[in-house]
């Protein structure tokens, strides 16, 4: 009887042990993904967009395969790569978040310049053409796992970057529950968003009171005004945080000079006002962080166009060559 008992003791307090593991990684967990906001709005804001023009049967099937698409982008490729470069090159890891926020930066200030000056995809294609909806779907979701990718490798880098130093299996259980998290929280707020017409309409048509018709109407006319926000908002969001990336990474190898300008000018407004001077240094921050994200945004897009873009198409060109 005493064995028993003291083998319960041990079962008790392994449990004890394993739920404070668990209360830890949650802990961890939540703290990472907060640090990925900015790229996690953006997945949210530009996820839609593929589902756009899809019969409405097809539009949560779409999300559906694109939310498998990007658990298996972060689960089975990016959380081991990112463990072994932590692990055997933790100095890579500030060059390579510096890189994905300067991406941020050139798809933010991409967006902005095509305000101005629109672009058009479909001048190649002939008058009437219809492209095969099984295929178009093919590509859109292709599109959209693509994009997924980089952006997830932001997201599972930002965190990475915030995980307290541990065991590699509290970082991987860590990071596995922020890539499940934030999938399930960015794909779910997707198919939330592309229904809500769809509900609104099942309750104008189909409402007894006419309260209820009333709300449905408003869905309806708000949704595509809300869709320009969320994408307003994806777009800021991805400027401010890729610029506090590169100017933070800059700090880190040596080169802090604007990034201490940024937080001097920041803390100089903020004690210049006696009200709220916490939420106050914030925001001017994330505003002059975002501004160095536009400026290096903007520089970026005719590097892309005329040089990395063409450099690409050449190297693309020969291996498919080589492969025929």
């Amino acid at each position: 009887m005493s064995g028993l008992l003291a083998l319960l003791d041990d079962v008790a307090a392994i449990a004890k042990i394993a739920a404070a593991s668990a209360d830890d990684v949650i802990g961890q967990a939540a703290k990472a993904g907060a640090k990925a906001a900015g790229a996690v709005i953006d997945d949210a804001a530009v996820t839609p967009k593929y589902v756009a023009g899809f019969s409405p049967a097809r539009e949560i099937p779409i999300v559906w395969r694109i939310a498998k698409g990007s658990i298996k982008n972060k689960l089975i490729f990016l959380l081991p790569a990112g463990l072994l470069l932590n692990e055997f090159l933790p100095g890579i890891i500030t060059p390579l978040l510096m890189l994905g926020g300067a991406y941020l930066c050139f798809e933010g200030a991409e967006k902005i310049y095509h305000i101005f000056k629109p672009h058009h995809h479909d001048a190649d294609e002939p008058e009437g053409f219809v492209a095969d909806p099984l295929h178009l779907e093919e590509q859109k979701v292709s599109g959209a796992i693509k994009t997924d990718f980089i952006l997830s490798a932001e997201i599972m880098t930002i965190a990475l970057a915030e995980i307290p130093e541990s065991t590699i299996w509290m970082e991987a259980a860590t990071l596995a529950v922020v890539a499940i998290g934030i999938t399930v929280l960015v794909y779910g707020s997707v198919a939330l968003l592309v229904k809500a017409d769809d509900f609104g309409l099942m309750l104008t048509r189909r409402g007894r009171l006419s309260l209820t018709r009333a709300i449905g109407h408003g869905i309806v006319k708000a949704m595509p005004g809300f869709m320009k926000l969320l994408m307003t908002v994806g777009t800021a969001a991805m400027l401010w945080v890729g610029g506090s990336i590169v100017l933070h990474g800059m700090d880190v190898l040596g080169f802090g000079q604007i990034y201490g300008i940024i937080h001097d000018i920041a803390h100089n407004v903020a004690h210049s006002v006696q009200v709220a001077q916490g939420f106050l240094t914030w925001v001017v921050t994330a505003s002059l962080d975002g501004l160095f994200g536009l400026a290096l945004g903007m520089l970026l897009i005719p590097v892309t166009s005329k040089v990395i873009l063409p450099v690409w198409r050449l190297v693309r060109g020969k291996s498919v060559a080589k492969s025929h």
